[in-house]
């Protein structure tokens, strides 16, 4: 059986052990890509976002080893906003000082205007993370699964196709869809709580 992803907390300080390849895999695996959509969703063009998201785990790289676990509900994640605002804010600046392109002057403006707590940008990211988690959960639990049963998942839960056209498609019952969708969300329910809890649980790494 595949093992999921590592308790948010225990990957966090396995981070400072810069030879653990697998939970640095596993970080970038999930930060990565939702960092990225941020900085398109701040106005940054695709190259752009990529190199924003290099710098975050950069920034991540370099305070990791200060990190200490806390109490504070979703300070890791406001850590990891802040980081990401400031240095989106800086990508858009250069943007704006060489060729004018997405973003410009307008979304800089609107950016530093607003307070480093704004819930908007923050639910920003908070989206694109739920969305890394949600990828990388389906991914292995896939493995995890007879094909069928994920078709019978994905095909009524994702793309959200009727059920006796799907158990039909198939060869399956009907109820052997129910519980196939069923289980699957079921598992991927669980994993997405279990990251959500240690998220909140997680200390200032800052």
């Amino acid at each position: 059986m595949s093992q999921l992803p590592d308790t948010r907390e225990t990957l966090l300080l396995r981070l400072r052990d810069a030879g653990d390849s697998r939970a640095w895999e596993e970080f970038v695996g999930l930060y990565e890509p939702a960092v990225q959509r941020y900085g398109q969703r701040m106005g940054l063009q695709p190259a752009d976002a990529m190199d924003l998201s290099q710098d975050v785990l950069a920034a991540v790289a370099r305070a990791i080893d200060r990190y200490e676990p806390g109490t504070g509900r979703g300070q890791f994640r406001a850590w990891l906003y802040r980081i990401a605002r400031n240095l989106t804010i800086n990508a858009l600046t250069r943007k704006k000082l060489g060729t004018h392109g997405a973003g410009g002057t307008d979304r800089i403006d609107l950016l530093a205007s607003y307070p480093e707590s704004n819930n908007a940008e923050n639910d920003a990211l908070d989206a694109e993370y739920r969305r890394a988690v949600f990828q990388r959960s389906a991914e292995l639990i896939r493995t995890e699964v007879q094909p069928q049963t994920w078709q019978a998942f994905w095909r009524t839960a994702v793309e959200g196709r009727p059920i006796p056209a799907v158990a039909d498609e198939l060869q399956l019952s009907i109820g052997a869809v129910y519980a196939a969708r069923s289980r699957i969300l079921a598992r991927l329910r669980r994993e997405a709580l279990r990251w959500q809890d240690e998220d909140d649980c997680a200390g200032d790494p800052a």
